[in-house]
This record gives structure tokens, C-alpha cells and sequence, in this order.
């Protein structure tokens, strides 16, 4: 049954989102977005590269089984953030683009020690197109306008 989620953008606007969950585990949910046709995913907690990568793959699986082109990727409620991009992480967006995926809205953790590294790789992805936020409302309006 879906849910609703409103989010507040600079104390005026309101947009909402109306999900339909496709997994929930204790480190990661994804739904999808009835409205806006896009996959919303929040990662929760603290992820290692094991779960990050199991995550991944749940990612692959949800875009594979719901077919869209677009992604909201939240990672704002991650509490430990050691996520690095490498070599696989490029290879798994590969496979993401070829399941459909051209446009991936980043909402980047608080306390992520390697965002500047980070976002130096996201410039050189050519495809899907990838943009990082500091915040889920101004990602939100990035994909929409996508």
C-alpha cells in the first residue's frame, strides 16, 4: 500500500511524495515514486562495503523489476559514511545505465570525510548523470526538471 512522504523546501513549498515500498531492510529502503516515476532510495545507518555493495545489488534488482530513468539516491541518513568510489562502483553504474537509469540526484551524507574525491569521479561519469546535494529538497527539484 503507499505511503506519503511531504518534505518542506525553504519554509514555503511543499512537494510530496507518494511511494510504493520495494524493499525495507534495517539498512536501506526503496520505493517507488508513483508520481514523479523515479525509484527513491534511503539508506539508514551505518553501511561497510559488504552491505554497501548488497545494497547496490538491491538497488540493480528494484530499477530491474521497476523499470525508470531516474533515481533519488538519499544517503543523508547514513550515520558512518566510509563509502569510496572505485573501479566496481563504475562498473555497477554501467550496469544501472543498461538497466534503464539516465539521471541519479545524490543526496551525499553529512560527515562524508572523502566528498571532495568523491565528487571529483561523479565529473568524469558520462553516463547515467550523476549530481550530489547536500539536501533531498533541492535533489528532489534537480530530478524533476531532468
Amino acid at each position: 500500500m503507499p505511503f506519503n512522504i511531504i518534505y518542506r523546501i525553504q519554509e514555503q513549498v511543499y512537494y510530496l511524495m507518494q511511494l510504493r515500498a520495494i524493499v525495507d531492510t534495517p539498512g536501506i529502503s526503496i520505493d517507488y515514486d508513483i508520481e514523479n516515476q523515479w525509484l527513491y532510495v534511503d539508506w539508514k545507518g551505518v553501511h561497510d562495503p559488504d552491505s554497501s555493495w548488497a545494497a547496490c545489488g538491491l538497488m540493480l534488482t528494484s530499477l530491474q523489476e521497476c523499470p525508470c530513468s531516474k533515481i533519488l539516491n538519499d544517503n543523508s541518513n547514513i550515520i558512518h559514511p566510509t563509502m569510496q568510489l572505485s573501479a566496481r562502483s563504475l562498473e555497477w553504474l554501467a550496469h544501472m545505465h543498461a538497466a534503464g537509469l539516465r539521471h541519479l540526484a545524490w543526496v551525499m551524507p553529512q560527515k562524508l570525510h572523502s566528498r571532495r574525491t568523491t565528487e571529483g569521479v561523479v565529473l568524469e561519469i558520462e553516463a547515467p548523470t550523476v549530481c550530489t546535494f547536500d539536501d533531498v529538497a533541492t535533489a528532489y527539484m534537480w530530478l524533476q526538471r531532468q
